[in-house]
């Protein structure tokens, strides 16, 4: 069996046959939005989640509580100890803040240090003051003119010791004489000789009835001082004065012992 081959189409056949044109697309419309077509922003996070950035968490602060009208004596009374047991924070907290306004320009405190070398040199001596009978009595130039040693320390120390039990020395105001005389009347006021109604008060009497009283007020005073030396002089305050107090209302005759210990000039 053999095939043939077909043969090509006239030219007549093909002009005779209806031609197809392409199919014309029409232009499609630009896309238009609708607000229905819009994809909600909460699809794209999680349930919970808001889309705005949250600020930093701060720890939140407890409210101001003011206290009420029962608590406020407790807060009186606990006030009332703190001030009790510490005075002297109480003062520093209360100064501060005028420290700080009120600067003060103090002079800065001076010191003094011995050289290696240096030799510490004692000097002792008696003397006697002048008769008094009772009252109190400015003697800081009778100890100067006494001790006239004083003048060759460069630093160190003047013990004054008077050797007697009923009579005292002190150190207090060395410009106005009623402060000696007031002081007198304080004293006899505090340890009297008798009581009210002329009774006695004390057992020991023998040397009449002002000796027991100037005993006591003998240990209430004290019987010594002592005071710095500085170039050659004491180093009292301005107002500072020494005192002998005699407490025995006749006249009697004192001794002083002075001690002085420093470096000498």
């Amino acid at each position: 069996m053999t095939l043939e081959k077909a043969p090509p189409p006239s030219p007549s056949i093909l002009e005779s046959m209806p031609r197809s044109t392409p199919p014309q697309r029409s232009p499609s419309p630009p896309p238009t939005y609708n607000e229905s077509d819009s994809i909600p922003l909460e699809s794209l996070f999680p349930t919970g989640q808001s889309t705005t950035p949250k600020p930093p968490i701060s720890p939140s602060l407890p409210p101001l509580k003011i206290p009420s009208q029962s608590q406020l004596p407790t807060l009186l009374f606990i006030s009332i100890l703190f001030l009790a047991f510490f005075p002297s924070l109480f003062h520093t907290l209360w100064t501060l803040p005028f420290s700080f306004l009120f600067p003060s320009h103090h002079n800065t405190p001076t010191s003094y240090h011995s050289p290696p070398s240096a030799v510490t040199m004692w000097t002792q001596k008696q003397f006697t003051l002048p008769s008094r009978s009772r009252g109190s009595y400015l003697i800081t130039d009778t100890i100067i003119k006494e001790l006239p040693e004083i003048k060759n320390y460069k630093v160190g120390l003047l013990n004054l010791f008077i050797q007697h039990t009923s009579c005292a020395l002190t150190l207090n105001e060395n410009w106005d004489e009623d402060v000696r005389a007031d002081m007198s009347d304080a004293l006899d006021k505090i340890v009297p000789e008798q009581g009210p109604k002329g009774e006695a008060l004390y057992r020991h009497d023998a040397e009449g009835l002002d000796d027991m009283p100037a005993h006591v007020k003998s240990a209430l005073i004290g019987a010594s001082v002592t005071i710095p030396i500085k170039d050659g002089k004491l180093c009292t305050g301005t107002w500072q004065g020494i005192w002998y107090l005699e407490f025995r209302a006749a006249k009697h005759s004192r001794r002083v012992v002075a001690t002085i210990q420093g470096e000498k000039a």
